[in-house]
């Protein structure tokens, strides 16, 4: 188990942890420096290749009344041509996640998509004699409603891979930026890096917590929240959302799980002048 939000138990569920693409393509606005910056901010954060280290994992919440998974990472067998470390993966590493948190596909009652990208989707479905099937049979996926046109409408392998099956399935309910489910978690609207994206706020026990997705990608952008990201769809919009979460969770602190965060991805935030300081939990 990572940790535990009151009566909420939150496990780790890893499928890869190494680099992604080099810090200045990923962060167009933060200068020729940037990955001397990051990895001042967060040492190992950049690799010697000038690549940022990112970890794809999702969060398997054990709720007294469910188990719910947020986020379903890349997946198997799924179209990436532009990635080459995600084209067409074959890994076990995920199952074996979910097996060495004491669950089954079965057991899982709800998965919550913070948004609809690939890194978020991908288990969502597996290939079965074919077909792309439903991984989580007796669950219901939750969708940001307003992601599901965006993916749609520009035809990604996404869609047909990892979200049209659901829907077909009728296991969507594509949902709103404030839905709530039981009394442990509520969708915060975070919209910008997609158009319906959400971050995911536990609170149980008088304890609090936000998983972040990613309006926030790096412990570095905690200290310059004004970096755009390049896949962000509006980036102005996330620059907004991601003050106002950090915002958020310094006020209260929060305990915060960062999506994509350097190892142990959980943390909390403080206010310094303009910007935020990311403090591990470890």
């Amino acid at each position: 188990m990572l940790c535990k939000i009151g009566e909420v138990e939150v496990w780790r569920i890893l499928e890869m942890n190494g680099p992604f693409r080099e810090a200045t393509t990923l962060f167009p606005t933060a200068g020729p420096d940037v990955a001397a910056v990051m990895n001042d901010l967060a040492p190992g954060q950049v690799d010697d290749d000038g690549r940022v280290i990112l970890p794809v994992q999702g969060f398997l919440l054990k709720t007294p009344r469910h188990v719910v998974l947020v986020d379903a990472c890349v997946g198997n067998h799924k179209s990436m041509p532009t990635f080459e470390p995600w084209n067409m993966r074959d890994d076990n590493r995920f199952m074996s996640a979910l097996t060495a948190a004491g669950v089954t596909p079965q057991d899982v009652d709800y998965v919550m998509c913070t948004h609809l990208h690939i890194d978020h989707v991908g288990w969502n479905t597996v290939l079965e004699n074919g077909r792309w099937v439903p991984t989580f049979p007796n669950a219901r996926y939750l969708m940001p409603g307003a992601d599901v046109p965006f993916v749609r409408d520009a035809d990604m392998p996404l869609y047909h891979e990892s979200v049209l099956p659901i829907i077909e399935a009728g296991l969507a309910e594509q949902v709103g930026p404030d839905h709530r489910l039981g009394d442990e978690i509520t969708l915060v609207p975070t919209p910008g890096h997609t158009p319906g994206h959400v971050s995911v706020k536990i609170t149980s026990g008088g304890a609090e917590a936000y998983i972040t997705g990613d309006a926030i990608h790096t412990t570095p952008q905690c200290a310059h929240p004004e970096w755009h990201f390049v896949y962000d769809a509006d980036p102005e919009e996330a620059v907004t959302s991601r003050r106002r979460l950090l915002e958020t969770v310094a006020e209260v602190q929060a305990t915060v799980l960062g999506t994509h965060f350097l190892m142990p991805s959980v943390g909390r935030v403080r206010e310094d002048g303009d910007g935020f300081v990311w403090d591990a939990l470890v």
